[in-house]
Protein backbone atom coordinates (compact mmCIF):
# COMPACT_ATOMS: atom_id res chain seq x y z
CA UNK A 1 0.00 0.00 0.00
CA UNK A 2 0.63 3.45 -1.22
CA UNK A 3 1.04 6.11 2.19
CA UNK A 4 1.30 9.90 2.06
CA UNK A 5 1.94 11.67 5.06
CA UNK A 6 -1.45 13.27 4.46
CA UNK A 7 -2.05 14.79 7.76
CA UNK A 8 1.54 16.60 7.65
CA UNK A 9 0.73 17.77 4.76
CA UNK A 10 -2.56 19.33 5.74
CA UNK A 11 -1.10 19.99 8.76
CA UNK A 12 -1.06 24.09 7.35
CA UNK A 13 -3.79 24.61 5.67
CA UNK A 14 -6.88 27.04 6.24
CA UNK A 15 -9.62 24.38 6.18
CA UNK A 16 -12.40 27.28 5.75
CA UNK A 17 -10.45 28.42 2.56
CA UNK A 18 -9.53 25.53 0.65
CA UNK A 19 -9.05 25.31 -3.27
CA UNK A 20 -10.28 22.77 -5.68
CA UNK A 21 -7.67 21.98 -8.09
CA UNK A 22 -8.00 19.29 -11.06
CA UNK A 23 -6.17 19.15 -14.77
CA UNK A 24 -8.29 21.02 -17.70
CA UNK A 25 -9.62 18.20 -19.28
CA UNK A 26 -12.19 15.20 -18.70
CA UNK A 27 -14.82 16.44 -16.81
CA UNK A 28 -12.67 19.45 -15.01
CA UNK A 29 -15.66 21.69 -16.16
CA UNK A 30 -18.11 19.76 -13.97
CA UNK A 31 -16.03 19.74 -11.00
CA UNK A 32 -15.89 23.49 -11.38
CA UNK A 33 -18.71 23.85 -11.39
CA UNK A 34 -19.38 21.76 -8.28
CA UNK A 35 -17.03 23.54 -6.10
CA UNK A 36 -18.16 27.13 -7.12
CA UNK A 37 -21.81 25.79 -5.98
CA UNK A 38 -20.52 24.83 -2.69
CA UNK A 39 -18.76 28.22 -2.54
CA UNK A 40 -14.96 26.94 -3.18
CA UNK A 41 -12.27 28.17 -5.13
CA UNK A 42 -10.93 26.65 -7.67
CA UNK A 43 -7.69 26.32 -9.68
CA UNK A 44 -7.28 24.46 -13.45
CA UNK A 45 -3.78 22.87 -13.97
CA UNK A 46 -3.79 23.41 -18.31
CA UNK A 47 -0.95 21.33 -19.84
CA UNK A 48 0.54 23.09 -22.81
CA UNK A 49 -1.49 26.22 -22.90
CA UNK A 50 -4.96 27.62 -21.15
CA UNK A 51 -7.37 26.30 -23.02
CA UNK A 52 -9.69 29.21 -24.77
CA UNK A 53 -13.31 27.24 -24.49
CA UNK A 54 -13.00 27.71 -20.61
CA UNK A 55 -14.11 31.68 -21.18
CA UNK A 56 -17.03 30.43 -22.83
CA UNK A 57 -18.37 28.37 -19.55
CA UNK A 58 -17.85 31.21 -16.65
CA UNK A 59 -19.46 28.95 -14.18
CA UNK A 60 -17.32 26.31 -15.23
CA UNK A 61 -14.20 28.00 -15.45
CA UNK A 62 -11.33 27.90 -13.16
CA UNK A 63 -10.98 31.06 -10.41
CA UNK A 64 -7.20 30.32 -11.46
CA UNK A 65 -4.87 28.69 -14.28
CA UNK A 66 -1.54 27.03 -13.81
CA UNK A 67 0.11 26.41 -17.43
CA UNK A 68 2.38 23.18 -17.40
CA UNK A 69 4.81 21.96 -20.11
CA UNK A 70 3.55 18.12 -19.79
CA UNK A 71 1.93 16.37 -16.84
CA UNK A 72 4.69 15.28 -14.90
CA UNK A 73 5.86 19.25 -13.84
CA UNK A 74 2.45 19.15 -12.34
CA UNK A 75 4.76 17.96 -8.85
CA UNK A 76 6.97 20.77 -9.67
CA UNK A 77 4.16 23.10 -8.09
CA UNK A 78 3.58 21.03 -5.15
CA UNK A 79 4.45 23.80 -2.10
CA UNK A 80 3.02 26.36 -4.46
CA UNK A 81 -0.36 24.35 -4.18
CA UNK A 82 0.12 23.04 -0.38
CA UNK A 83 0.21 27.28 0.08
CA UNK A 84 -2.81 27.67 -2.13
CA UNK A 85 -4.95 25.05 0.35
CA UNK A 86 -5.24 23.13 -3.14
CA UNK A 87 -7.31 19.52 -3.10
CA UNK A 88 -7.15 17.73 -5.72
CA UNK A 89 -9.53 15.65 -7.74
CA UNK A 90 -8.12 13.03 -9.86
CA UNK A 91 -9.88 11.84 -13.34
CA UNK A 92 -9.86 9.67 -15.96
CA UNK A 93 -7.15 11.99 -17.88
CA UNK A 94 -5.51 13.37 -14.83
CA UNK A 95 -4.77 9.83 -13.93
CA UNK A 96 -3.59 8.30 -17.10
CA UNK A 97 -1.54 10.99 -18.73
CA UNK A 98 0.31 11.98 -15.44
CA UNK A 99 1.14 8.22 -14.95
CA UNK A 100 -0.39 6.15 -12.26
CA UNK A 101 3.47 5.90 -10.30
CA UNK A 102 3.62 9.84 -10.24
CA UNK A 103 0.17 10.33 -9.63
CA UNK A 104 1.11 7.85 -5.91
CA UNK A 105 4.03 10.04 -5.41
CA UNK A 106 2.19 13.60 -5.61
CA UNK A 107 2.76 15.85 -2.05
CA UNK A 108 -0.82 17.24 -2.71
CA UNK A 109 -3.47 16.00 -1.11
CA UNK A 110 -6.20 14.33 -3.13
CA UNK A 111 -9.52 13.43 -2.94
CA UNK A 112 -10.16 9.57 -2.35
CA UNK A 113 -7.76 6.85 -1.88
CA UNK A 114 -4.96 6.45 -3.77
CA UNK A 115 -4.20 3.04 -2.80
CA UNK A 116 -7.35 1.86 -5.33
CA UNK A 117 -4.78 2.75 -8.58
CA UNK A 118 -3.20 -0.63 -8.37
CA UNK A 119 -6.34 -2.53 -8.15
CA UNK A 120 -8.38 -0.60 -10.36
CA UNK A 121 -5.07 -0.25 -13.45
CA UNK A 122 -4.48 -3.97 -13.26
CA UNK A 123 -7.04 -5.88 -14.51
CA UNK A 124 -5.91 -9.06 -12.74
CA UNK A 125 -6.29 -7.60 -9.54
CA UNK A 126 -9.09 -5.55 -10.75
CA UNK A 127 -11.02 -9.14 -11.28
CA UNK A 128 -9.60 -10.55 -7.74
CA UNK A 129 -11.30 -7.66 -6.07
CA UNK A 130 -14.76 -7.61 -8.55
CA UNK A 131 -14.92 -11.42 -8.35
CA UNK A 132 -14.04 -11.47 -4.32
CA UNK A 133 -16.89 -9.40 -3.97
CA UNK A 134 -19.78 -11.56 -5.59
CA UNK A 135 -20.25 -9.70 -8.67
CA UNK A 136 -19.93 -11.42 -11.90
CA UNK A 137 -17.58 -11.09 -14.65
CA UNK A 138 -17.27 -12.13 -18.27
CA UNK A 139 -15.18 -15.16 -18.39
CA UNK A 140 -11.64 -14.63 -19.12
CA UNK A 141 -9.92 -16.22 -21.86
CA UNK A 142 -6.43 -17.14 -20.62
CA UNK A 143 -5.21 -18.67 -23.83
CA UNK A 144 -5.57 -16.78 -26.75
CA UNK A 145 -5.61 -20.27 -28.69
CA UNK A 146 -8.84 -21.05 -26.65
CA UNK A 147 -10.90 -18.82 -28.42
CA UNK A 148 -13.82 -20.29 -29.72
CA UNK A 149 -16.60 -17.37 -30.40
CA UNK A 150 -16.32 -13.27 -29.70
CA UNK A 151 -14.19 -11.73 -27.45
CA UNK A 152 -12.86 -8.39 -26.36
CA UNK A 153 -9.33 -7.57 -26.19
CA UNK A 154 -8.85 -5.08 -23.38
CA UNK A 155 -5.12 -3.52 -22.75
CA UNK A 156 -4.41 -2.31 -19.30
CA UNK A 157 -5.39 1.36 -18.07
CA UNK A 158 -7.71 3.79 -18.59
CA UNK A 159 -7.74 4.56 -22.48
CA UNK A 160 -11.32 5.55 -23.22
CA UNK A 161 -11.25 2.40 -24.87
CA UNK A 162 -8.57 2.72 -27.75
CA UNK A 163 -6.76 -0.28 -29.26
CA UNK A 164 -9.82 -2.59 -27.87
CA UNK A 165 -10.95 -5.23 -30.42
CA UNK A 166 -13.22 -7.93 -31.34
CA UNK A 167 -11.90 -11.37 -31.93
CA UNK A 168 -14.18 -14.68 -33.48
CA UNK A 169 -10.91 -16.60 -33.56
CA UNK A 170 -7.14 -17.10 -32.62
CA UNK A 171 -6.14 -15.79 -36.11
CA UNK A 172 -8.06 -12.85 -35.71
CA UNK A 173 -6.75 -12.13 -32.55
CA UNK A 174 -2.93 -12.73 -33.56
CA UNK A 175 -3.36 -10.24 -36.23
CA UNK A 176 -4.42 -7.29 -34.53
CA UNK A 177 -3.02 -8.13 -31.18
CA UNK A 178 -0.02 -5.39 -29.56
CA UNK A 179 1.73 -7.81 -28.10
CA UNK A 180 3.90 -5.00 -26.30
CA UNK A 181 1.13 -3.81 -23.92
CA UNK A 182 -0.68 -5.92 -20.75
CA UNK A 183 -4.30 -6.97 -22.10
CA UNK A 184 -7.28 -8.86 -21.12
CA UNK A 185 -9.06 -11.44 -23.28
CA UNK A 186 -13.42 -11.54 -22.18
CA UNK A 187 -15.91 -13.24 -24.02
CA UNK A 188 -18.16 -10.43 -25.44
CA UNK A 189 -21.31 -10.44 -23.40
CA UNK A 190 -24.45 -9.77 -25.35
CA UNK A 191 -26.49 -7.16 -23.64
CA UNK A 192 -27.22 -3.34 -22.54
CA UNK A 193 -24.39 -1.64 -21.27
CA UNK A 194 -25.06 0.30 -18.21
CA UNK A 195 -22.16 2.19 -16.56
CA UNK A 196 -23.69 3.40 -12.78
CA UNK A 197 -22.31 6.16 -11.19
CA UNK A 198 -22.17 5.67 -7.27
CA UNK A 199 -20.53 8.08 -4.45
CA UNK A 200 -19.18 6.34 -1.38
CA UNK A 201 -18.60 8.70 1.87
CA UNK A 202 -16.87 6.75 4.65
CA UNK A 203 -17.99 9.73 7.11
CA UNK A 204 -21.50 10.20 6.75
CA UNK A 205 -24.70 7.85 7.52
CA UNK A 206 -27.20 9.76 5.11
CA UNK A 207 -27.88 7.49 2.37
CA UNK A 208 -27.74 3.79 1.85
CA UNK A 209 -25.83 2.39 4.64
CA UNK A 210 -22.68 0.41 4.61
CA UNK A 211 -20.63 -0.77 7.77
CA UNK A 212 -18.84 1.99 7.69
CA UNK A 213 -20.58 4.91 5.93
CA UNK A 214 -22.97 5.24 3.74
CA UNK A 215 -23.55 4.99 -0.34
CA UNK A 216 -25.61 6.76 -3.33
CA UNK A 217 -26.46 6.35 -6.69
CA UNK A 218 -25.96 9.36 -8.77
CA UNK A 219 -26.53 8.80 -12.01
CA UNK A 220 -26.04 6.29 -14.82
CA UNK A 221 -24.75 6.86 -18.64
CA UNK A 222 -23.79 4.75 -21.87
CA UNK A 223 -20.91 5.27 -23.90
CA UNK A 224 -21.14 6.64 -27.67
CA UNK A 225 -18.37 4.55 -29.06
CA UNK A 226 -16.04 4.61 -32.65
CA UNK A 227 -16.82 2.86 -34.79
CA UNK A 228 -18.81 -0.24 -33.36
CA UNK A 229 -22.06 1.82 -32.68
CA UNK A 230 -21.97 3.04 -36.12
CA UNK A 231 -20.95 -0.04 -38.69
CA UNK A 232 -25.16 -1.48 -38.84
CA UNK A 233 -25.00 1.64 -41.52
CA UNK A 234 -22.48 -0.19 -43.83
CA UNK A 235 -23.67 -3.51 -43.16
CA UNK A 236 -22.43 -6.44 -41.08
CA UNK A 237 -19.87 -6.69 -38.82
CA UNK A 238 -18.58 -9.71 -40.57
CA UNK A 239 -19.19 -7.89 -44.19
CA UNK A 240 -16.47 -4.95 -42.89
CA UNK A 241 -13.64 -7.03 -41.51
CA UNK A 242 -13.85 -8.97 -45.24
CA UNK A 243 -12.92 -5.39 -46.35
CA UNK A 244 -10.40 -4.84 -43.79
CA UNK A 245 -12.66 -2.52 -41.69
CA UNK A 246 -12.46 -3.31 -37.81
CA UNK A 247 -14.92 -2.06 -35.35
CA UNK A 248 -13.00 0.15 -32.64
CA UNK A 249 -13.89 0.61 -29.20
CA UNK A 250 -12.91 4.50 -28.87
CA UNK A 251 -15.28 6.72 -26.57
CA UNK A 252 -16.10 9.63 -28.33
CA UNK A 253 -19.45 11.02 -25.98
CA UNK A 254 -21.94 10.24 -23.17
CA UNK A 255 -25.53 9.09 -23.02
CA UNK A 256 -27.87 9.46 -20.70
CA UNK A 257 -29.90 6.44 -19.55
CA UNK A 258 -32.61 5.20 -16.59
CA UNK A 259 -32.75 1.46 -15.58
CA UNK A 260 -35.87 0.46 -15.02
CA UNK A 261 -36.47 0.81 -11.09
CA UNK A 262 -37.22 -3.05 -10.18
CA UNK A 263 -33.05 -3.33 -10.93
CA UNK A 264 -32.14 -0.96 -8.59
CA UNK A 265 -31.76 -3.66 -5.56
CA UNK A 266 -29.11 -5.35 -7.34
CA UNK A 267 -27.34 -2.27 -8.04
CA UNK A 268 -27.42 -1.29 -4.60
CA UNK A 269 -26.41 -4.70 -3.69
CA UNK A 270 -23.61 -4.96 -5.94
CA UNK A 271 -22.29 -1.08 -5.12
CA UNK A 272 -21.90 -2.09 -1.45
CA UNK A 273 -20.49 -5.77 -1.84
CA UNK A 274 -17.65 -3.59 -4.29
CA UNK A 275 -17.19 -0.91 -1.11
CA UNK A 276 -16.83 -3.89 1.35
CA UNK A 277 -14.32 -5.95 -0.91
CA UNK A 278 -12.48 -2.61 -1.21
CA UNK A 279 -12.49 -1.97 2.43
CA UNK A 280 -10.84 -5.29 3.79
CA UNK A 281 -8.20 -5.33 0.73
CA UNK A 282 -7.00 -1.66 0.52
CA UNK A 283 -8.49 0.38 2.76
CA UNK A 284 -11.72 1.37 0.24
CA UNK A 285 -12.86 3.38 -2.65
CA UNK A 286 -13.70 6.65 -1.79
CA UNK A 287 -15.70 9.14 -3.36
CA UNK A 288 -17.07 8.70 -6.67
CA UNK A 289 -16.80 5.07 -9.08
CA UNK A 290 -18.54 3.62 -11.79
CA UNK A 291 -19.40 0.23 -12.30
CA UNK A 292 -19.42 -0.75 -15.88
CA UNK A 293 -22.22 -3.22 -16.72
CA UNK A 294 -23.87 -5.53 -19.41
CA UNK A 295 -27.34 -6.23 -18.25
CA UNK A 296 -28.54 -9.46 -20.22
CA UNK A 297 -31.74 -10.52 -21.19
CA UNK A 298 -32.28 -12.80 -18.29
CA UNK A 299 -31.95 -9.50 -16.24
CA UNK A 300 -28.42 -10.62 -14.83
CA UNK A 301 -25.51 -7.71 -14.45
CA UNK A 302 -22.40 -8.70 -15.61
CA UNK A 303 -19.36 -6.46 -14.79
CA UNK A 304 -16.33 -5.87 -16.93
CA UNK A 305 -14.92 -3.05 -15.68
CA UNK A 306 -14.62 -0.69 -12.46
CA UNK A 307 -13.58 2.73 -12.65
CA UNK A 308 -12.58 4.20 -9.27
CA UNK A 309 -12.91 7.65 -9.87
CA UNK A 310 -15.49 10.45 -11.13
CA UNK A 311 -16.01 9.53 -14.96
CA UNK A 312 -17.03 11.54 -17.83
CA UNK A 313 -20.29 9.69 -18.15
CA UNK A 314 -21.55 12.22 -15.02
CA UNK A 315 -20.87 14.94 -18.02
CA UNK A 316 -24.81 14.83 -19.12
CA UNK A 317 -25.81 15.85 -15.24
CA UNK A 318 -24.11 19.09 -14.65
CA UNK A 319 -27.52 20.01 -13.55
CA UNK A 320 -28.47 16.82 -11.58
CA UNK A 321 -30.09 13.18 -12.69
CA UNK A 322 -33.48 11.59 -12.56
CA UNK A 323 -31.62 9.60 -9.37
CA UNK A 324 -29.10 12.69 -7.79
CA UNK A 325 -32.76 15.04 -8.11
CA UNK A 326 -34.09 12.54 -6.03
CA UNK A 327 -31.10 13.17 -3.82
CA UNK A 328 -30.93 17.59 -4.01
CA UNK A 329 -32.07 19.16 -6.82
CA UNK A 330 -29.00 20.15 -9.29
CA UNK A 331 -26.61 17.50 -7.72
CA UNK A 332 -23.69 16.75 -9.87
CA UNK A 333 -21.26 14.33 -9.22
CA UNK A 334 -18.39 17.07 -9.23
CA UNK A 335 -20.83 19.14 -6.82
CA UNK A 336 -21.22 16.19 -4.32
CA UNK A 337 -17.41 15.77 -4.23
CA UNK A 338 -17.44 19.61 -2.83
CA UNK A 339 -19.74 18.78 -1.06
CA UNK A 340 -17.86 16.14 1.05
CA UNK A 341 -14.83 17.97 0.95
CA UNK A 342 -16.53 20.73 2.88
CA UNK A 343 -18.35 18.31 5.79
CA UNK A 344 -15.25 16.87 6.11
CA UNK A 345 -13.40 20.33 7.05
CA UNK A 346 -16.00 20.98 9.15
CA UNK A 347 -16.21 17.76 11.41
CA UNK A 348 -12.21 17.59 10.87
CA UNK A 349 -12.34 14.44 9.01
CA UNK A 350 -10.34 15.61 5.75
CA UNK A 351 -7.66 12.80 6.43
CA UNK A 352 -10.27 10.28 6.17
CA UNK A 353 -11.04 11.12 2.63
CA UNK A 354 -8.05 12.31 1.64
CA UNK A 355 -4.58 10.59 0.66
Amino acid sequence: MIKTNIKDMLATYDKKNLTIGTVCSHSSLQIFNGAKKEGLKTLGISVGEKKKFYDAFPLGKPDEFYIVDKYRDIARFSEEFREKNVILIPHGSFVEYLGAENFLHLQIPTFGNRNVLSWESDRNKERLWLEGAGLTMPKEIKNPKDITKPVIVKYHGAKGGKGFFIAKTYEEFKKRVDESKSYTIQEFVMGTRYYIHFFYSPIRKDAYELSKGSLQLLSMDRRDETTIDEVQRLGSIQELEELGIHPTFVVTGNIPIVMRESLLSKVFKMGEEVVEKSIELFGGVIGSFCLETVVTENLEFKVFEISARIVAGTNPYISGSPYSELIQPNLSTGRRIAQEIKYGAEKNLLSEILS
